[in-house]
C-alpha cells in the first residue's frame, strides 16, 4: 500500500527554519509528482511547492524565495526547506503523491 510519512514539524520563531521531509512507499518515487500543500484554520487548502519527476518546481507566491523543495531518489523523500519563516506560515502541511495520496499532515506552528 501507498505511505508517505511526513516529519520536521513543530513550533519555530518567525524568521526561523524548519525542514520537512516526507518519505514515501508503495509507489514508483521516481515518476510521480510530489508535493507539499497547507491548510490554515479556515482556509482552503493550498499548494506550497511541487516537483516533478523531471526535477521541474512550482511555488506558491507567498513562499517563492524562502522555501525550497527537493526529492532525494535515492531516500523516496522529498523535502521541504523553509525559512525566513512567518506566522501566515501558520498551518497542517501534507505531503502528496500526484494528488491521489496524502500524507497524515504535520503541524507548523510559526510563533514567538
Amino acid at each position: 500500500q501507498v505511505q508517505l510519512v511526513e516529519s520536521g514539524g513543530g513550533l519555530v520563531q518567525p524568521g526561523g527554519s524548519l525542514r520537512l521531509s516526507c518519505a514515501a512507499s508503495g509507489i514508483i518515487f521516481s515518476i510521480v509528482t510530489m508535493g507539499w500543500y497547507r491548510q490554515a484554520p479556515g482556509k482552503e487548502r493550498e499548494l506550497v511547492a511541487s516537483i516533478t519527476s523531471g526535477g521541474s518546481t512550482d511555488y506558491a507566491d507567498a513562499v517563492k524565495g524562502r522555501f525550497t523543495i527537493s526529492r532525494d531518489y535515492a531516500k523516496n523523500t522529498v523535502v521541504l526547506q523553509m525559512n525566513s519563516l512567518k506566522p501566515e506560515d501558520t498551518a497542517v502541511y501534507y505531503c502528496s503523491a500526484q494528488l491521489r495520496f496524502w500524507g497524515q499532515g504535520t503541524q507548523v506552528t510559526v510563533s514567538s
